[in-house]
């Protein structure tokens, strides 16, 4: 008996011994280990793939880089190219590559990489990379771009990501230059980045391993963040509330995105202008702001970020003026016995532009127009209304894929591939292009808030804001995260606390 209550008790000792690194290293690893929530997955894994979403480009930031990097404030620094020269008046650039940088599968990346990379980028149709004549290597490791037309605003363009040129599937084999690279993607389940211990910035990333996990919508998003099984992810204000502020960190995170009511100019009665002023002015935007975002945001009018505060116009805005909005509506022919009806489509996995549309709906019975929502998946939204163009109405935020005044305004153009809001102003097309063109900063910035104001006079969509996202960390857990004019998510700069 007193041999196997021995026995028994070695036997307890050695579970808990071997329990005891498990725990330790569990705890250490939550310091080194980020799983973070996702509501939308890449639709591809290759950064020149024009087809890539807001939500998929956040995460390759990680993952490629171009050959200069954005700051948080807006300016650019070094990537792949350590220094950079502009010449001729803008109309030649000359980028001298960083020795040593790695692709992740160890080989070094060459000027022919480089020019592969870009060219990639024109076919695909890159905004702004249509103005490049010709790409040539050149001696002391350089390439020299010469552009058609003199563009001092070119280097926003250069943030493009560059690739293998002899790899020939990019959806299969992923190879980057960034801090992380892709150990594993499982579609509508995670995609696992980590570290790339030869990354030319040695002190970066700070993470060991970050583990991406998607999630249908946000509301079991949330509940993964509130049981604990993910660690952090992007919210919005009404979600916050949700959480106990002593077990969570808030970081403030704007979306570096314009929230609007995209309505389809071809689409009657929206080809009336007097119908989308009435929209605009039947709207109230602080009102959706404190129902749907709990207050937590500012109202714009323009279709650009104020990140951009250089390019941004401030003075755009359709006060909120119901009686003016049904004056309208009553000139274009609506009234209470023949209401306007109009559908909003809108992204169910998207929760903040869902809660948006409720109260819009709400706000637009109040002016006499019978609104209603049609929820549809991400894929469908991209294919029915984004590329197909068949919808009236929809809520969405647009990005920039570069820190640039025109990522946000190419799209108006009416010759655009993505002005799936179908706009077509001559004097937009004008001014833009004049902009485009203008090698005097002080005249560009002018020409792009006239821009601007074309598009909000005409009523294109109704512009609601650049949302205020937040980051939420399981508390005292992690900290570092960068606040770009880009809707980026970089987890180099990610760390965690050390306890």
């Amino acid at each position: 008996m007193k041999k196997t209550k021995i026995l028994t008790t070695t036997v307890l000792l050695l579970i808990l011994i071997a329990l005891l690194p498990s725990c330790t290293g569990n705890k250490e690893d939550s310091q080194n280990e980020l799983r973070y929530g996702f509501t939308t997955e890449p639709t591809t894994l290759d950064p020149l793939n024009p087809a890539n979403t807001a939500d998929g480009r956040s995460i390759l930031f990680n993952v490629f880089e171009g050959l200069v990097k954005p700051n948080t404030d807006g300016t650019f620094m070094p990537g792949i190219a350590q220094s950079w020269s502009i010449e001729q008046d803008a109309l030649v650039y000359i980028f001298t590559l960083r020795e040593n940088v790695l692709f992740h599968d160890g080989s070094p990346v060459t000027p022919a990489d480089v020019k592969f990379s870009l060219e990639t980028a024109i076919n695909q149709k890159f905004t702004g990379l249509n103005n490049i004549e010709e790409i040539l290597i050149i001696p002391d490791n350089k390439i020299r771009i010469n552009l058609k037309n003199a563009d001092p605003d070119f280097l926003p363009y250069m943030t493009a990501g560059i690739v293998k040129s002899d790899i020939l599937d990019r959806e299969k084999t992923i190879t980057g230059t960034g801090p992380f690279f892709v150990e594993s993607y499982t579609p509508q389940r995670n995609l696992v980045l980590k570290k790339f211990e030869n990354y030319w910035q040695k002190d970066l990333p700070h993470l060991e391993k970050v583990t991406l996990v998607f999630f249908a919508n946000f509301d079991t998003l949330m509940v993964a963040l509130r049981g604990g099984s993910i660690d952090g992810a992007f919210i919005t204000g009404s979600m916050a509330a949700q959480l106990d502020s002593k077990q969570f960190d808030i970081f403030n995170n704007r979306s570096a995105g314009v929230q609007l009511l995209a309505l389809n100019n071809t689409a009657a009665p929206l080809d009336d202008i007097r119908v989308r002023r009435a929209l605009n002015y039947g709207i109230d935007i602080q009102g959706i702001i404190d129902a749907a975002f709990f207050g937590q945001g500012t109202p714009s009018g323009s279709p650009l970020i104020p990140g951009l505060s250089v390019y941004y116009n401030d003075s755009l805005s359709y006060p909120y003026n119901p009686q003016l909005a049904i004056d309208l509506l009553s000139q274009a022919g609506f009234s209470n016995s023949n209401r306007l009806s109009l559908e909003i489509t809108v992204p169910s996995n998207f929760t903040m532009h869902v809660d948006t549309a409720q109260v819009i709906t709400d706000q637009l019975e109040k002016i006499g127009v019978s609104a209603s929502i049609k929820l549809v998946d991400f894929s469908t939204w991209l294919s029915d209304v984004y590329s197909g163009r068949q919808y009236q109405a929809t809520i969405i935020t647009l990005d920039s894929t570069s820190v640039s005044p025109r990522g946000f305004l190419s799209r108006y153009h009416s010759n655009a591939s993505n002005n799936f809001i179908n706009f077509n102003n001559s004097d937009f097309d004008r001014i833009y292009d004049a902009a485009s063109a203008q090698t005097d900063m002080t005249e560009r910035v002018k020409l792009y808030k006239e821009a601007q104001k074309i598009i909000t006079d005409n009523a294109a969509s109704v512009y609601i804001q650049d949302i205020l996202y937040l980051i939420a960390f399981k508390a005292d857990t992690f900290k570092g995260a960068l606040d770009y004019p880009l809707y980026v998510i970089d987890f180099a700069s990610i760390y965690g606390i050390k306890k």
